[in-house]
């Protein structure tokens, strides 16, 4: 059985993917542009675009559970940001995990599967600058919480981390005009180790949410 992780070329997704190769698990790593950083033999990697109109071919396989990594963020006012960003950050954080997860729900039914989204603290409050990443991110979480309630063969996890040393978090870092600093970032490997410890959760239980911050 396999894992499918999104978001996977780098930040936290390629931490996810790397976490649980070493816990031996098969993995199919999606990727859109950026050519495969990694390879092993329990590793997979596939290439998808999960925009509007894209063809997403999905790898034949038994899925035992899906990681949603893939998120993207523009920062700015309601006042300002155009219509299409709103539109972006609803497709990439909300509608593509909708589709994708749909389209493997069958193969999830069948092995008491797990689904889990990389969620963030802005899916649980929001702030100036934050509106479209936040709004995505809220509706997200309740995608997240019907999901649970409608499928009770699956299990399904929301994780929602502060701040993390990414690329991501460089280019926020970079629009608020402060100078990046990793070290006062949660790292990658910490969200992938959290990822693998809910994915070991006794099959009498299940994982609802996890909120991760910086100390």
């Amino acid at each position: 059985m396999s894992i499918l992780v999104t978001g996977a070329s780098k930040g936290i997704g390629l931490s996810v993917v790397s976490s649980l190769i070493d816990d031996n698990r098969d993995v199919i790593a999606q990727y859109r542009s950026t050519p495969p950083p990694l390879e092993h033999e329990r590793l997979t990697w596939w290439r998808a675009s999960f925009e509007p109109g894209a063809t997403a071919y999905l790898p034949a396989a038994e899925y035992e559970a899906v990681v949603h990594c893939a998120g993207v963020v523009e920062l700015g006012t309601c006042a300002t940001l155009s219509e299409q960003a709103w539109r972006d950050h609803m497709e990439v954080n909300l509608y593509a995990p909708v589709r994708l997860t749909n389209m493997v729900l069958p193969s999830l039914r069948e092995r008491d599967g797990h689904v889990i989204y990389i969620n963030s603290g802005a899916g649980l409050h929001t702030k100036p600058e934050w509106g479209a990443y936040s709004a995505s991110k809220f509706a997200a979480r309740a995608w997240c919480d019907t999901l649970r309630a409608e499928e009770p063969k699956i299990r399904v996890t929301s994780i929602y981390p502060g701040r993390v040393d990414t690329d991501m978090q460089r280019g926020i870092v970079a629009y608020e005009g402060g100078e990046y600093d990793g070290s006062q970032f949660i790292a990658a490997q910490t969200i992938a180790q959290t990822v693998v410890s809910v994915l070991h959760t006794p099959r009498d239980a299940q994982v609802h949410d996890i909120s991760i911050r910086p100390r």
